[in-house]
């Protein structure tokens, strides 16, 4: 198996802020946490979404946007990524907190098909998803975008999580 991230520079990749600490980051990140988080939730974590978890285990990425082959109700060609989700139980915005999985299935309606892992700035009308569906619960799920304010329509944004990260862009690269 491959190294996640190996050719890609992620030293540049998070936003330094108050409100990523007090909402998504969480406690540095143990194997010990990641096999607790996956036993509770039913699934294998991506190697990658580990990966960049232990350079810091959640927050806001400083490229929020990633392109999207079909429209969505938050624009034509792309979605917006608020932050990705620590993986924890400590945090507002962990996989395991407040807004996580369970909080999005049971409250919002999302369809159970795997890992809510990042929010976006519609404030719950669209979210991104580790989709389980074709892989099962111990493969590498892609990365999809459900659209609450298109009845759930589910888009496929990348064939990983990995290749999720390496399309995230700046805001201006979207326009």
């Amino acid at each position: 198996m491959n190294e996640p991230f190996r050719d890609f520079d992620l030293s540049d990749f998070w936003v330094d802020s108050d409100y990523a600490r007090e909402e998504y980051i969480d406690s540095p990140l143990t194997l010990e946490k990641v096999a607790a988080v996956e036993h509770q939730l039913g699934y294998k974590l991506p190697t990658a979404y580990v990966a960049l978890s232990q350079l810091q285990n959640g927050g806001i990425p400083k490229r929020a946007n990633h392109r999207t082959p079909t429209p969505t109700s938050w624009s034509e060609n792309h979605i917006a990524v608020s932050g990705i989700y620590s993986i924890g139980d400590s945090k507002p915005c962990s996989l395991l907190g407040s807004f996580g999985r369970e909080f999005w299935c049971e409250e919002w309606g999302y369809p159970p098909i795997g890992i809510y892992f990042a929010d976006c700035p519609s404030a719950g009308h669209d979210m991104l998803c580790l989709d389980y569906r074709v892989c099962g619960p111990a493969g590498e799920p892609s990365v999809v975008h459900v659209d609450q304010e298109l009845d759930y329509r589910i888009t496929l944004v990348a064939e990983s999580f990995e290749s999720f990260i390496r399309g995230l862009e700046f805001d201006e690269a979207s326009d």
